[in-house]
């Protein structure tokens, strides 16, 4: 990636030395990388001595519940815990940072106070086609791994870290680290020399990567390991053209007691088939079916995702949803959905992209 602009620098050192009260969001059902970002930063800021705190829309993923141990008590809220408590600590806010989000609309039911709040709002995202005219300053960069990727080059220059990671706060080291790490599925996808030059440089600041992929890839409750077998050996459907999907139903869910976070990956694993070329992976949530896609080189999964799953993302990783009842009607129909909608976009759609 590029460096960071001199001037956006400037501004949002500017910003965060006038505010007062700070808070930071991400977007709802927050992954790996919208908790790492929004610990890194709030750690970066505490150090400063600001009044900053952590609102996001739903709880976050036990795998990475770890980084959480590190956030002072008060420091975070949680909105469907603490509605009220959440919107006022917007509204009494005079800096909003947004992270790992391109629009308000991704937060759900913050998204009205943060929009009609009158504080100065700073994004910090790499998504594609971020709403610009909604935030006073944007770092946007696709060319990323992650947003902690981004906000790792972004703090680094900092005054206060002086182009050395290693005067980064140590909790924000490890939640950068830990959020680039499940954006990237440890380093399998997304990876560019900034990536790389990041990892180096955490690694080198005292970073224990040990241990993070230990809570990341070594903790999992038993439960989700035989989840995982039953979905590919008995849920996995490769269509002709190399189309691979799984749906996973509500009665699976609540047989298998599934948490949320722990199908995170799932998506990925039919990729290391030779002749698969997009992996869907579908569940069912309170009216509708939550939608991962990932895909290849030469076959678009935010094209898929944008045209038949009322989504988006990056061009070899993206979601989206489907209503029910409404596009699909049950877990079967969606199945006859995607084989309808990827064979017209494998043999045609994406060829004329």
């Amino acid at each position: 990636m590029t460096a960071p602009d001199k001037s956006a620098l400037a501004s949002l050192v500017e910003m965060i030395s006038n505010a007062e009260s700070i808070s930071i969001t991400s977007h709802i059902r927050p992954d790996g990388d919208a908790v790492g970002s929004t610990v890194a930063m709030l750690h970066f800021l505490l150090r400063q001595g600001k009044d900053a705190r952590i609102i996001l829309p739903h709880q976050t993923p036990r795998t990475v519940g770890f980084l959480l141990e590190s956030v002072p008590q008060g420091r975070m809220i949680i909105h469907e815990d603490s509605p009220e408590e959440a919107l006022s600590a917007i509204r009494h806010s005079d800096l909003l940072i947004s992270l790992d989000y391109n629009d308000f609309r991704r937060t759900e039911a913050l998204a009205e106070t943060l929009e009609s709040s009158g504080a100065e709002k700073i994004l910090i995202d790499h998504h594609l086609d971020p709403d610009r005219s909604k935030f006073s300053l944007v770092f946007s960069e696709t060319e990323t791994s992650s947003t902690c990727e981004l906000l790792f080059h972004i703090l680094k220059e900092m005054p206060q870290t002086g182009g050395n990671a290693a005067n980064l706060p140590q909790e924000t080291a490890t939640a950068l680290m830990t959020g680039m790490t499940t954006d990237t599925n440890n380093f399998a996808n997304s990876v560019y020399p900034g990536t790389l030059q990041m990892a180096s440089e955490l690694l080198a600041a005292g970073v224990d990567r040990d241990s993070i992929l230990g809570h990341l890839y070594r903790s999992d409750r038993e439960q989700r390991l035989r989840l995982k077998g039953e979905l590919l050996h008995r849920n996995l459907t490769i269509t002709p053209y190399g189309v691979a999907y799984m749906i996973l139903d509500k009665q699976t869910i609540c047989r298998y007691g599934v948490q949320e976070g722990e199908t995170e990956g799932f998506v990925n694993e039919p990729l290391s088939i030779n002749d698969v070329r997009m992996s869907i992976f579908l569940k069912e949530d309170a009216g509708k079916f939550r939608v991962s896609i990932r895909s290849k080189k030469g076959v678009s999964a935010n094209l898929c995702a944008r045209l038949h799953f009322n989504g988006g993302g990056h061009e070899l990783a993206s979601g989206g949803s489907l209503p029910v009842p409404g596009a699909v009607k049950d877990a079967r129909d969606a199945a006859r959905y995607i084989e309808e909608v990827t064979h017209l976009f494998i043999n045609e759609e994406n060829e004329i992209q």
